[in-house]
C-alpha cells in the first residue's frame, strides 16, 4: 500500500496544493495530526494532490482509501480524476449537495449518504427511508473509512478499465486523516491475530496497517465507534446510485453471523438507459449494457 499524505509530504505543501481555510491541527479522539477545510463555498476552500493539473500522482492500486469525517451540519465535496488504460480522464465526484446520480462519458457524480450515529434520531430517520438522507451532515456524523474500487467504478458504470489515479482534490467541508493506495482490501476492524486465525489472506482482505487505523480503546469494537463504507459493494454487479453505509465490512467477521443489512438503493430506469447509451458509445463493439 502506499500512504499518499506521507509519501507526498503534504505537510510541507511543496507537492500538494491549499486554498481557503485548510489547516492542520491535532485531533484529540484520533490522537494524531488531521487537515480541516473548511468554508462555505467547496470550490474556494480545498486540499489538493498533485500540487498542479498537469501533473499526476501515478498511482495504480485498485483501492483508494479516505479516512475523513464530514463536517457535522455541513456539506462537502471530493473530486477524484483518474485515467483509463487508454489514457482518457474521468472524473469521480461525490457530495452530500448532490441530490441525484449524475453521469457523461467523463464524469460520474454520486450522492454521498452521511451515516450517524447508531441509534440516534438521525440513524432511525435514514433507516426507515429508503433513500436515506441525503444531505448535510448529521450532527453526530462519525469517522469513516471509504473504499474506493476504482477498476470496478469505471467497470460497473462507464465500461472502462482503470490505468492509475491522477489527482485527489478534498473540499471544504471536512476533516481527513489520510488517503492510501492498495490493491488489498483492508478491513478496520479486524486485528493482525484476528486475520491469521480466519486465514483472510486467502480472501484477499487484511488488517489495516498501524498508520492508516484508527484507534480502539481497550474492550471497545471499531464498527461501533466508525463507519466502514466499500463502492461498490463486494461483489456487486448492477451499480447504485449512491454511496452510503450499507454493511459493516469486508470479511464479514462479526459474533453475529446474520447481518441485517439495508436495502441496496438501485438505480432508476432513466438513469439505467442514460449509463446503457453511455456503454454503447465507450465500448469498442458497441454493445449494449448487460441490464
Amino acid at each position: 500500500y502506499l500512504n499518499v499524505f506521507k509519501h507526498f509530504r503534504v505537510e510541507g505543501w511543496k507537492r500538494s496544493a491549499r486554498e481557503g481555510d485548510v489547516a492542520a491541527l491535532t485531533d484529540a479522539r484520533l490522537k494524531g495530526t488531521v487537515y480541516r477545510i473548511r468554508g462555505s463555498v467547496p470550490a474556494s476552500s480545498y486540499l489538493q494532490l498533485p500540487r498542479t493539473g498537469t501533473q499526476s500522482l501515478g498511482l495504480a492500486g485498485r483501492y483508494l482509501y479516505l479516512l475523513f469525517r464530514p463536517m457535522p451540519r455541513k456539506h462537502f465535496v471530493v473530486h477524484l480524476d483518474v485515467a483509463t488504460e487508454e489514457n482518457q480522464v474521468v472524473r469521480i465526484s461525490f457530495s452530500n449537495l448532490f441530490k441525484e446520480f449524475k453521469s457523461t462519458a467523463t464524469w460520474l457524480q454520486f450522492p454521498f449518504v452521511c451515516g450517524a450515529a447508531e441509534g440516534s434520531a438521525a440513524d432511525r430517520a435514514a433507516r426507515t427511508s429508503r433513500r436515506g438522507l441525503v444531505g448535510a451532515a448529521p450532527a453526530d456524523v462519525r469517522w469513516t473509512c471509504l473504499v474506493l474500487d476504482l477498476h470496478s467504478i469505471l467497470s460497473l458504470y462507464l465500461n472502462r478499465r482503470y490505468g492509475h489515479l491522477k489527482s485527489v482534490k478534498l473540499c471544504s467541508n471536512l476533516l481527513v486523516k489520510n488517503l492510501c493506495t492498495s490493491d488489498l482490501v483492508f478491513d478496520p476492524g479486524v486485528t493482525f491475530s484476528e486475520a491469521q486465525q480466519a486465514d483472510l489472506a486467502c480472501r484477499g482482505v487484511a488488517p489495516m496497517p498501524r498508520e492508516m487505523a484508527f484507534p480502539v480503546p481497550k474492550g471497545e469494537k471499531w464498527h461501533d465507534l466508525y463507519d466502514y463504507i466499500r463502492f461498490p459493494s463486494e461483489g456487486s454487479k448492477l451499480p447504485y446510485d449512491s454511496i452510503q453505509k450499507s454493511c459493516l465490512g469486508p470479511a464479514a467477521v462479526s459474533e453475529d453471523p446474520v447481518q441485517q443489512l439495508p436495502q441496496p438503493v438501485t438505480l432508476t430506469k432513466a438513469v439505467r438507459d442514460r449509463l446503457s447509451l453511455i456503454h454503447q458509445i465507450t465500448s469498442p463493439k458497441a454493445v449494449s449494457a448487460p441490464w
